[in-house]
């Protein structure tokens, strides 16, 4: 048996049936079930009567090496999965956010004292949905301005929403921008799900070396 490789679940089941009948729903049964499913090999050193083989492969010296690699992985998928939930928790502020911040710009009074006095100035606004309470988000000021401060370009733009296939199919500007912040929370949401997973994998790969480490003679 000294120095027999081992390459499948089955014939590591078949060479100790009873350790495996008796720990079969956890701990060091399941890391060598999940190891020869990633396609590990072992070498057994010493076979032991009703005790788990002692190993000669894989060395401690190389599992420690594939810990501090998975280790590693995991800090990266971490600080990836943090940058994440910061963007998918701004997405989510960006609405009540952007309310509070409007309040600090002249430019937003500006356009609610025109809406107020002037008839066609409100009706244009209408028209396109103007996104005035995003006025403060460097995206959207500039067109806000124009619209504000430049009649020919207010005239353009609500000629250009109301008759352009484009805008037909987004429909309003104000609706462009809630889809984007949904996109944006989808998004974060799906990369959020897939990093969770693989941190998941990491961290029973990272148990599972832990349980064999325990078996390596070096």
């Amino acid at each position: 048996m000294a120095n027999e490789i081992i390459s499948s679940f089955e014939s590591f089941e078949s060479n100790f049936p009873e350790m495996v009948k008796r720990h079969g729903k956890g701990g060091i049964a399941e890391a060598f079930r999940r190891y020869f499913s990633k396609g590990g090999v072992i070498s057994i050193a010493e076979k032991r009567e009703n005790d788990w083989p002692k190993l000669s492969y894989p060395s401690r010296s190389r599992i420690n090496s594939q810990i501090k690699e998975l280790e590693e992985m995991r800090s990266s998928l971490q600080k990836q999965h943090g940058s994440w939930k910061k963007k998918q928790n701004s997405a989510k502020s960006y609405e009540i956010t952007q309310h509070f911040k409007k309040l600090s710009e002249p430019l937003y009074w500006k356009h609610l004292l025109k809406a107020a006095t002037s008839k066609d100035y409100k009706n244009d606004a209408e028209a396109v949905k103007l996104p005035a309470h995003l006025v403060s988000d460097k995206r959207w000021k500039p067109m806000v301005n124009m619209f504000v401060n430049n009649i020919d370009y207010r005239k353009q733009l609500t000629e250009t929403v109301q008759h352009s296939v484009v805008y037909k199919k987004h429909r309003k500007l104000a609706k462009y921008s809630d889809d984007l912040q949904n996109f944006r929370i989808e998004v974060s949401k799906k990369k959020l799900g897939s990093l969770k997973e693989k941190l998941s994998e990491i961290d029973a790969d990272i148990r599972m070396f832990k349980t064999l480490q325990g078996l390596s003679i070096r």
